[in-house]
């Protein structure tokens, strides 16, 4: 088997991370015997991030085949290795497996073009400067993507599954739906170091199989001006068919890492300056202003040992939806000190802060210590406190505190504003999987929702146990025939069906969730599990009792449904969205309330606590 690079390969290609790799498969020697007559009848498969990327051909009673095979294949990413296999084919059996091996592609040589310009520099420049300032971002650029059009057709009914890929330098974005209207809005960091390019990539989603690649467009930011809007229909590269995106680009809000002697909110003058931006003069001034954060992470106890001198080397990543910063590694420690001020610009005040300890290892992806997660609204300023840390799913507590100190300043009217729009969506989201354990957990969420209503409802004393068990499993019926409802015009593999079963459950999983989710969240505003929503929605149910006694109500529907219907007409544009939803999006559900409890600490575990004992 041969691979190479083709001379086309160009730096912007490399620089972006998309790669063609051109698979060659020559020949098989001395394989194994697999067949009753001393042959085999070998082909070979490549899988990719495990989906399956080429079939070979089939040489019959052969052990030494000559398939002489070329496919292209292009990828986006080298991390993942190729996964050769080889099989004996067996006609109405499951194939034999023949062998296997991987194929790292990181490791293969290809053309790159690569341009260095050495500068001289400072000496005195520290390796920690370096590691902050790579972290800070220099602008914002918020991205709307909108639509395709004349896109090329993938599959053989004529139609595609399109979704957009989006990357600037080590940001990543994917499309959540695969209908060609996305209306979906982002944001992303624009740094000194990416040089400003953003890489466009549309995909067709194929069902266990390889997404097939449709076209690209790379965009360079430096040739848009700064704080407007840009209408950009984009046509793609190497196909047909345009993308569609509204780019803005602004200017960073306030974003840094410091040490703790140098404390923005500690310093009086800064702190008046910030109260003064966030006060209730400027409530209507800069909508997505929200507030800052100022969070001080001081030190962790009782850390997990990773390694196998029963020590860690642990680091903490900080994350506020899609901002991330991270502390210095601090070696061969279980109670490391970091000592570092880190501010974020608040969006959104439903937020929640997700701070995480890892143990950097430099030959291998870091390794999980722990986790907390903070909403913002039950942050007590100015108050060092000690958190538990949890398990990846919030769920459990594991080994270690961190300690932290918190402080947020927030306009009030611009958050409560800001409730009713759309919450930002993370670019990072691990793809569902099938779980048994969470589609129980799910429908037993949901059946309580339900018992809750019908206790409510007007046929509580006809409805029982057994009922809301049949309504149930006649609306899962009803859901599943909606969803593989609708005869494909090409007939399906085995492999087709068994992955369209999965996807089936998938979606199930996600409905349940959802459905649970919603119901969890109105009982919960009524429960004032968060005040700052309740109050708000009792201050919307007065002002709404205000106006019914002032204007009549025929008036006020008139001007709601006017409103509605005249959106696309007045912004062609627009992302639609629905404010009751989105308010009931950030009152957090029974799952999250249970992911954001906050364990308390035992002060006689603390080894600070137990040195000092000891001293005495």
């Amino acid at each position: 088997m041969g691979t190479s690079c083709p001379s086309g390969f160009s730096p912007d290609q490399a620089r972006s991370g998309m790669y063609k790799l051109e698979i060659e498969v020559k020949r098989g020697h001395n394989l194994a015997v697999r067949d009753r007559g001393g042959t085999s009848d070998p082909y070979v498969k490549f899988k990719l991030a495990g989906k399956e990327v080429f079939r070979s051909k089939i040489i019959h009673k052969n052990l030494n085949p000559v398939w002489d095979e070329k496919t292209t294949l292009i990828i986006d990413s080298l991390n993942e290795p190729l996964y050769v296999k080889v099989f004996d084919y067996d006609f109405g059996l499951q194939d034999d497996f023949m062998g296997s091996a991987f194929l790292y592609l990181e490791s293969l040589e290809h053309c790159v073009c690569v341009c260095v310009c050495v500068a001289q520099q400072q000496q005195s420049i520290r390796l920690s400067e370096l590691h902050r300032k790579a972290q800070l971002w220099r602008g914002i650029v918020s991205i709307a993507l909108i639509e395709g059009r004349n896109l090329m057709p993938m599959d053989p009914n004529g139609l595609s599954d399109p979704y957009v890929k989006f990357r600037l330098g080590p940001q990543k974005y994917k499309s959540k739906t695969l209908s060609p209207q996305w209306r979906e809005q982002f944001d992303l960091h624009l740094y000194e170091e990416t040089g400003g390019v953003l890489d466009i990539t549309v995909w067709d989603k194929d069902t266990g199989r390889r997404d097939d690649f449709i076209g690209r467009y790379q965009l360079d930011l430096s040739t848009l001006a700064k704080e407007q809007t840009h209408h950009l229909e984009l046509p793609l590269e190497e196909s047909r068919g345009f993308v569609v995106l509204l780019v803005t680009l602004t200017a960073s809000a306030a974003v840094s890492i410091a040490d703790l002697s140098v404390t923005p909110l500690d310093d009086p003058q800064e702190r008046r300056e910030i109260l003064q931006r966030y006060g209730v003069m400027k409530s209507f001034f800069n909508l997505k202003d929200v507030g800052i954060v100022q969070v001080k992470v001081m030190r962790a106890e009782g850390l997990m040992a990773a390694d196998v001198t029963g020590k860690s080397d642990p680091f903490c990543v900080l994350e506020l939806n899609n901002d991330r910063l991270q502390t210095h590694t601090v070696y061969k420690n279980l109670n490391p000190e970091w000592n570092k001020v880190f501010t974020f610009n608040v969006k959104d005040i439903h937020s929640v802060l997700e701070v995480t300890v890892f143990d950097e290892d430099r030959d291998r992806s870091a390794d999980f210590l722990g986790k907390v997660a903070i909403p913002l609204l039950n942050v007590r300023n100015g108050e060092q406190k000690g958190y538990l840390l949890k398990n990846k799913e919030l769920t459990a507590p594991t080994k270690g505190c961190i300690y932290l100190e918190i402080d947020v300043i927030y306009n009030a009217v611009k958050a409560a504003l800001r409730t009713v729009v759309p919450a930002e969506q993370k670019y990072i989201e691990e793809e569902p999987k099938v779980s048994k354990q969470l589609l129980q957990q799910n429908f037993n969420r949901v059946k309580r929702c339900i018992m809750v209503l019908i206790s409510w409802g007007t046929f509580i004393n006809s409805s029982r146990m057994h009922t809301h068990t049949h309504i149930s499993l006649v609306m899962l019926f009803c859901f599943l025939l909606a969803v593989c409802g609708g005869g494909d015009s090409e007939p399906k593999g085995f492999m087709d069906k068994l992955y369209a079963i999965q996807d089936v459950f998938i979606s199930v999983q996600n409905a349940l969730d959802e459905v649970a989710s919603f119901g969890e969240r109105v009982k919960n505003t009524f429960n004032w599990t968060v005040p700052f929503l309740s109050w708000l929605a009792i201050t919307a149910l007065c002002l709404a009792t205000f106006l019914l006694y002032l204007i009549p109500l025929r008036y006020l529907v008139l001007a709601w449904g006017v409103n509605k219907f005249t959106k696309k007409l007045r912004d062609p544009y627009m992302i639609d969205n629905n404010e009751l939803l989105d308010f009931l999006s950030r009152v957090p559900s029974d799952v999250q309330v249970m992911q954001y409890h906050e364990l308390k600490v035992d002060p006689g575990q603390s080894p600070s606590k137990r040195r000092r004992t000891n001293l005495s």
